[in-house]
């Protein structure tokens, strides 16, 4: 497992901002995060939640894409994007690594609150998996699925987990809470990138295995050092059997 990478939390408003310019504030946080650093933003950043426009957005999404994989050249970059499809749209996370997509994922567990139910079709459950990045093993968990924690047994024995968000202030201590407690369940890195939109929680950051929290709920880019080193440690120190838990696909 390579040790020399950097996590990179983004966290930004767009939900009421114009598709392009998202776009044109994406590409900057990204160009201002670090060669090889793995790169997370909050979810749907390009274009919010725009049910009156689905069509638009997943077009625009499905236009960025040869802009994502041109930025992944030397980073790794993960978002989640509306994306549609034979049977309708998704919310859908796609990972980018060395220039190409690399992983994609359906969200699964839909927010009702959100009315997300009505809009999106929700992926399936035993998709959800840890894949293997050059010797890190990397999974993801997307906002809402953050609560249901048979999917944290799912998803054991990752190195790095992501979790995309679009999390309302009024359960902030949620978020916070549940993201220290992955990391410290599981012995893994936790990279959260939430929305800086009003009514959004923020709070996004890195937790690392000890569930030491690196959050700033006012900056655009948070980034932390990733240490693999802390990892084995951490699982040596309290061995809940995770050394013996395999990736199920590399890259």
């Amino acid at each position: 497992m390579t040790s020399k990478k950097t996590l990179c939390a983004l966290q930004f408003a767009y939900e009421s901002a114009a598709l392009a310019s998202n776009a044109k504030t994406l590409r900057h946080l990204i160009l201002q995060s670090p060669e090889e650093s793995i790169v997370l933003a909050p979810e749907l950043c390009l274009s919010g939640y725009r049910y009156e426009a689905m069509h638009e957005a997943a077009l625009f999404s499905a236009s960025f894409i040869p802009e994502l994989c041109e930025l992944s050249l030397h980073k790794s970059l993960g978002l989640t994007l509306i994306t549609q499809e034979e049977e309708g749209f998704f919310n859908t996370f796609m990972l980018f690594h060395k220039g190409a997509c690399v992983y994609t994922q359906h969200k699964a567990k839909l927010f009702a609150l959100g009315d997300e139910e009505k809009h999106f079709h929700a992926g399936k459950t035993e998709a959800i998996r840890i894949i293997d990045i050059e010797g890190i093993k990397i999974a993801v968990l997307i906002c809402f699925e953050l609560r249901f924690t048979a999917l944290w047994e799912q998803i054991k024995g990752a190195d790095i987990i992501l979790i995309p968000s679009f999390w309302g202030a009024p359960r902030k201590g949620h978020l916070e809470t549940l993201t220290s407690a992955l990391a410290i369940a599981n012995q893994a890195y936790v990279i959260c990138a939430n929305s800086a939109d009003t009514g959004m929680a923020r709070s996004s950051g890195i937790i690392s295995p000890f569930g030491n929290a690196y959050r700033d709920d006012q900056s655009t880019l948070l980034a932390h050092p990733f240490d693999a080193q802390e990892i084995k440690k951490m699982r040596r120190y309290i061995d809940i059997g995770l050394n013996t838990h395999a990736s199920h696909g590399s890259f």
